[in-house]
C-alpha cells in the first residue's frame, strides 16, 4: 500500500514547514478581498500561519502578511485572526 503524501506549508510567523491541516489559511480573493479561509479551498493567493499568537505577532511585526498579499491587511481581518487564535489555544479535551 502507498503512503499518502502530507502537504506541507510554511508558517509566515515562525517560518517552519508544517502540515497544511495544522495551519490557518488567509486568502486574497480575485476581487482583492482578504479573508480567513476555514475550508482551505477558496480561490486566490493563500498564506498560512500557525494557530499561535506569537506566530501572528511575528508575522505582523515583520509585515510578512502584507508582503505575501502585496497590500495592507484590514483591521477586522486581524481581529478575526486574533479571535480564532484565542479559540484554538483554549483548553483541549484529552
Amino acid at each position: 500500500m502507498k503512503i499518502k503524501k502530507i502537504p506541507m506549508r510554511m508558517c509566515l510567523g515562525c517560518q517552519e514547514m508544517k502540515p497544511k491541516k495544522e495551519l490557518i489559511r488567509v486568502v486574497r480573493t480575485p476581487e482583492n478581498l482578504i479573508e480567513i479561509d476555514s475550508g482551505g479551498k477558496r480561490s486566490g493567493r493563500g498564506a498560512y500561519i500557525c494557530p499561535q499568537e506569537e506566530c501572528l505577532h511575528k508575522a505582523l511585526k515583520a509585515k510578512r502578511l502584507e508582503k505575501a498579499f502585496q497590500q495592507s491587511i484590514p483591521p477586522e481581518i486581524l481581529e478575526k485572526l486574533r479571535d480564532r487564535l484565542v479559540s484554538h489555544s483554549g483548553p483541549k479535551n484529552l
